[in-house]
């Protein structure tokens, strides 16, 4: 009974995992589909013909080379920022006793569930004024400071002796010194798995980008390849490849930050 118990366990996970698969697949098995087939009645989950003629041309006819480096590069500058303003404040929350400490701190949460719409427009007001609109800088800035971030980091520092930094400080470590050598190295698995989660909402990104890029050349990735669909014709293959590679930089950050990923949500807070 026990074994039978286990087997249909398995059985429903590999349901899943094929119904978690499947848009995945499709989406790569299209990318290489010619052009007519993809428009077929005919339901074909193998390709008749592999052609990358969709690839040749998203690359050739459109600037989707600038469009993957401006993602990455945002993407990448983005999640660094967020991350260091969150452990600095996640340090100085968890660490520091200051007048309004608890006050700020509600703050941070209730901006947690504001809408980003909410926030578009006077966000694009300042950036205008400051003369930043179609810049990198405007895709950067405003997500320097990422409240759940600062949450998770405060949270998981809590639970770090107090003891390990009086020891610093009679060692003579600064405050500096006590951030960066001994907080950050032992908060490095929940920095791992924040920094995931910053970098899957950072590269998804799609409405912030659309009103603040002008230019085809500053587009990111999701704003790109929206470009693909019309009102009058839809390039699904070119979107399919754009789609598939675009997958390819969260599989190698997942797949890089993977051990961190997974001891973040594992561990516990470092026990006294």
């Amino acid at each position: 009974m026990r074994h039978a118990h286990r087997v249909f366990i398995y059985i429903g996970l590999a349901i899943m995992c094929v119904v978690s698969l499947l848009p995945i697949y499709w989406m790569v098995v299209s990318s290489i589909r010619p052009e007519a087939e993809i428009f077929s009645s005919t339901f074909r989950p193998i390709p008749s013909t592999v052609t990358l003629e969709h690839y040749v041309k998203l690359i050739q006819r459109t600037n989707f080379r600038y469009w993957l480096w401006n993602s990455v590069f945002t993407t990448v500058a983005s999640t660094a920022l967020a991350l260091l303003v969150s452990t600095m404040a996640g340090f100085a929350f968890s660490r520091y006793r200051f007048v309004g400490k608890n006050v700020l701190f509600l703050i941070v949460l209730a901006s947690v569930s504001i809408p980003e719409f909410v926030t578009i427009v006077p966000v694009f007001g300042m950036m205008s004024r400051m003369g930043l609109v179609d810049t990198y800088a405007s895709l950067i800035l405003p997500f320097g400071a990422n409240a759940l971030g600062i949450f998770l980091m405060r949270q998981y520092m809590e639970g770090i002796p107090e003891e390990v930094f009086e020891s610093g400080r009679i060692d003579g470590c600064s405050e500096w010194r006590l951030y960066w050598n001994i907080m950050l190295p032992v908060i490095k698995p929940a920095v791992g798995a924040t920094g995931i989660f910053i970098f899957l909402g950072s590269w998804n990104r799609y409405m912030w980008p659309l009103v603040m890029t002008r230019s085809d050349t500053m587009f990111v990735l999701p704003v790109g390849l929206a470009t693909l669909k019309s009102d009058f014709i839809v390039q699904y293959g070119q979107l399919m490849a754009g789609a598939t590679l675009s997958v390819v930089p969260i599989m190698l950050a997942f797949l890089f930050f993977q051990k961190q990923f997974v001891q973040g949500l594992t561990a516990g807070a470092v026990k006294g």
